[in-house]
């Protein structure tokens, strides 16, 4: 089954927890801290890998973890650093946040890899707080929570040249001529449901062609079954357009070319620039030789248009010739721009360290910062819980809150930790 669409969630590793931990030598008096660090999580990475086609993967499977980091110990021993976790991608995938909508990425060459949640790192442990002022540290830090988000893929095949064109109208039939490609052909319209990739060999040269499924009027608001698979054209440098020349349903052919190109238009404005060419097909039925005059007296000069049959061949050869003609003389920017990505443009402005929000329950502190301290802090113990006090004192969490009207016993939620107020 074909999938050009998923969503899923990612989760890089949290990072391992510090360990409190003290010399007990014999004869070592005093001994003093020892606890080791904990490991960072693993991070989540997306990579493009030319050997997939489809994102069906992504369908059955949506939630995706890296491991942990290993928690540190005595003796001043680290923690392991969690192996990283990559996913593979068909080469031509957009990677966006679903939060956000900003594209995260945009893999188009085999090995291209990017970050996609990153792990966290590993806490400190008690040896890393030793001071002239405590000799015998009790605090240590848990690991730093990986990130967390939902991504939306979105497949967009890579392809030199696109078929457009009307359901039935011979496109499937045409990549099957012109390449070993085996979509399914029939004579009834929609038969090609999925996109289809076919390599078009000409003596030393060659070409990818896609076909996907026919258009109809009002393709671009969803229409049709064509609407879904617009996206694989947007890449392709060179459209052929297929027509049926039989005029079988009573429909003019150049009306017929007129309606689809302003299909792809309404859905992206650049796809209305792109270099084309005409298919004039089915040359071998009775009355396709009229229809063929009318045709050229209704596009003039604007198109060039190749007679030809797919089903027998004849033609092809002089359509497919020029199509690698065209292409060597066409470059991606030339073929311009793929419909444009929407990215995020966000200001470099340094974000609250805090928010207090107020509900009838507790007084709710949000914010990045707040968050992470929070969830790294070890409250086990009290230089912990002094430590943590002190956090929130530096970064004026204590004087806010006062301001904000907390009293003695009110509660203070900082993510997952609930906090009762003391003054």
């Amino acid at each position: 089954m074909f999938y050009d669409q998923a969503k899923i969630y990612v989760r890089g590793g949290d990072g391992g927890s510090g360990v409190v931990s003290f010399r007990r030598e014999k004869y070592v008096p005093l001994g003093g801290p020892n606890g080791g660090d904990g490991g960072d999580g693993g991070d989540i990475l997306l990579t493009a890998d030319e050997g997939l086609r489809t994102l069906a993967d992504f369908r059955y499977r949506r939630h995706y973890r890296a491991d942990r980091g290993e928690h540190g110990q005595g003796k001043d021993m680290r923690g392991k650093n969690a192996v990283h976790l990559t996913l593979r991608l068909p080469v031509g995938t957009v990677v966006r946040d679903e939060k956000t909508g900003e594209t995260i990425a945009d893999l188009t060459g085999h090995g291209q890899t990017v970050l996609a949640a990153s792990g966290g790192r590993g806490g400190r442990g008690n040896a890393r707080f030793i001071s002239n002022k405590n000799k015998a540290p009790t605090t240590a830090e848990k690991g730093e929570p990986g990130r967390e988000r939902w991504l939306l893929l979105e497949l967009k095949l890579l392809a030199d040249v696109g078929l457009v064109g009307l359901p039935n109208a011979g496109k499937s039939t045409l990549i099957a001529r012109v390449s070993a490609a085996r979509p399914k052909i029939a004579d009834y319209p929609f038969t090609t449901l999925t996109p289809h990739l076919g390599v078009v060999q000409i003596e030393d040269d060659s070409f990818v062609m896609a076909d996907i499924p026919g258009l109809i009027e009002g393709a671009h608001s969803g229409a049709g079954l064509g609407h879904e698979f617009l996206r694989h054209i947007e890449r392709t440098r060179l459209l052929v357009h297929v027509l049926d020349m039989t005029g079988a349903d009573g429909s003019d052919p150049a009306d017929n070319m007129r309606m689809i190109n302003e299909e792809l238009r309404l859905h992206s404005a650049s796809l209305a620039l792109r270099p084309m060419i005409v298919a004039a097909n089915k040359m071998d039925v009775s009355g396709a030789e009229a229809n063929l005059r009318r045709l050229r007296q209704a596009l003039g000069e604007t198109y060039e248009i190749f007679p030809l049959s797919a089903a027998t061949g004849e033609g092809v050869r002089d359509l497919i010739f020029r199509v690698s003609a065209l292409l060597a003389g066409i470059t991606p920017e030339e073929a311009g721009p793929a419909e444009p990505e929407h990215r995020l443009v966000r200001a470099e402005a340094r974000e609250e360290p805090f928010r207090i929000t107020r509900t009838e329950e507790a007084f709710v502190l949000s914010g990045a910062e707040i968050e992470r301290h929070a969830a790294m802090a070890w409250l086990g113990t009290d230089g912990g819980l002094r430590r943590f006090q002190n956090i929130m004192k530096i970064m004026g969490v204590d004087d806010a809150l006062r301001a904000a009207g907390v009293n003695a016993g009110d509660h203070v939620l900082i993510g997952k930790l609930q906090l009762e107020w003391t003054d």
